[in-house]
């Protein structure tokens, strides 16, 4: 009896030992603690990760994806091994991470990870973006990465670190805009600065120096109105629409200026610039002073240490971007220089004046009776002047020469800003571009039109409490920091 209670016991004890070790294993992903040879395996490559031995780590994780295809850690372990590339860095190895990043989005595009995935594929190209005036393949690359990664995946906890990125991003391509629009300009190649200035304040409204771009867009229409004059076979017609259409340029990009950022610095030269030109001068909106306040609050300024320690690095200084306000995710669209020369060859060419109606106009002369005959001529008499000969053909046109067959309304044609009693202003102070003259600034310019400065601002202003109410935020707010280009030698 006793044997067998043993034997009964003994028995026991090896079943309740089988059921302990035969232990059902649970959720790799939730224990940690499990000895399945996957997670083993995937445990081995994440400590060799952590302790930089990148071949090991990838070696045993291409191990697991090949020995066990349909484990619970094929997902990590592809984002295992593209982390290994990507801490490994250097450009191979970063190019290598890339494609495996991108590997891993197409076959787990509904995985959380997918979001991280995508962010560093686009710091991949931030970290190898250059300075402005060097290659921009790169900062261009990086752009289009954070956009995929905010409109894609909208919801996502990194859309925050994402649009602070490509708004830095965003101020590297600008900045390169700007130096190319601006290289134009200095050589007078105006509608290819009007062209690139145009594309900098149109697509990267937050550009540290945007109210600088919309200065040299009006200033490039103002050299266009300059050479407009300067064309000795363009008749007068012709040469009013071209004038209007430059004018209305560059009244724009003054104008906007002040609307849209009053508080940077060439606020006050835009003013001036529209006075001299005679058209309106606009008044910026209480949410505009605001908004334009918050964006210059936002930016850092950089040391002279720090401006001169950057001269030494390959990475962009980024510290003036804006870190408030919502990135352009969608590009407008764009204007080529081959475009301005278009606009301005319809001006020219369309029109009753113009060349390109493709019409012919027939002008009936009622002259009255004929003239009596009149004598032969003599070889002995003396030939009339050329005057007498227009006065007796009244006429006042010279000889070939091709007039329009409407009168010249002098109205539309721009005048100089001078007073009315006709009295030439002093040297030194001119309201219009010049050919070959330096530029005087805004200084004189807003000499030359104090007297006409009031009328422009009563204009503009809806009440007079509401013009004191603005002009006094603009006041308190403005802080004149005159960085880069502060005064250009226009033509």
């Amino acid at each position: 009896m006793s044997r067998r209670i043993l034997v009964i016991l003994l028995l026991g004890v090896l079943a309740f030992t089988a059921a302990c070790t035969n232990k059902k294993v649970k959720n790799p992903l939730a224990d940690v603690g499990s000895k399945q040879p996957d997670k083993v395996l995937f445990d081995r490559a994440m400590d060799a990760l952590k302790h930089n031995r990148f071949d090991v780590a990838r070696l045993t994780l291409q191990t697991l994806i090949n020995t066990y295809p349909d484990s619970e850690f094929i997902a990590r372990a592809k984002l295992g091994v593209a982390d290994s590339w990507y801490a490994e860095g250097g450009s191979t190895s970063l190019t290598q991470a890339e494609i495996e990043y991108k590997d891993f989005i197409t076959f787990f595009p509904n995985m959380p990870e997918a979001a991280e995935a995508q962010l560093k594929i686009a710091n991949i190209h931030y970290q190898q973006m250059e300075k402005p005036d060097r290659d921009f393949t790169h900062a261009a690359r990086a752009e289009e990465e954070y956009r995929n990664l905010i409109l894609q995946w909208p919801d996502s906890k990194l859309v925050p670190e994402a649009k602070q990125r490509l708004l830095e991003v965003q101020e590297v391509l600008a900045d390169r805009e700007f130096r190319v629009g601006r290289f134009y300009y200095l050589r007078g190649a105006y509608p290819a600065s009007i062209a690139r200035l145009r594309s900098v304040v149109d697509k990267y409204p937050l550009y540290s120096r945007a109210d600088e771009a919309l200065y040299l867009l009006g200033q490039s229409y103002e050299g266009e109105i300059a050479n407009v004059r300067l064309r000795p076979r363009v008749n007068e017609a012709a040469k009013a629409r071209l004038i209007e259409m430059a004018t209305r340029g560059a009244a724009d990009a003054y104008s906007r200026i002040l609307t849209r950022y009053p508080l940077m610095n060439r606020a006050d030269d835009a003013k001036a610039r529209l006075i001299a030109l005679k058209q309106r001068v606009p008044k910026p909106t209480r949410e505009a002073v605001a908004q334009n306040k918050a964006e210059e609050d936002s930016r850092r300024e950089t040391g002279m240490l720090g401006q001169l320690m950057n001269n030494f690095k390959k990475h962009p200084n980024v510290a003036q971007s804006a870190k408030v306000g919502e990135p352009t995710l969608v590009d407008p669209k764009m204007m080529s220089a081959t475009e301005v020369v278009q606009q301005a060859t319809r001006a020219l060419t369309t029109g009753t004046g113009g060349l390109g109606n493709n019409t012919v106009s027939v002008e009936t002369v009622k002259t009255g009776a004929p003239p009596p005959a009149q004598p032969a001529p003599r070889s002995d008499e003396p030939v009339p002047a050329a005057g007498d000969s227009a006065q007796a053909a009244g006429t006042d046109s010279t000889p070939g020469e091709l007039k329009p067959n409407v009168p010249i309304n002098d109205a539309n044609e721009l005048k100089p800003n001078v007073s009315d009693s006709a009295q030439a202003l002093p040297p030194g102070q001119v309201n219009e571009i010049q050919a070959g003259a330096s530029d005087q600034g805004a200084g004189s310019s807003g000499q030359a039109n104090a007297g006409g400065a009031k009328t422009g601002d009563q204009a503009a202003s809806p009440s007079q409490e509401k013009k004191d109410d603005v002009d006094a935020m603009i006041a308190s707010s403005k802080h004149k920091k005159k960085k880069g280009l502060k005064k250009l030698i226009p033509f």
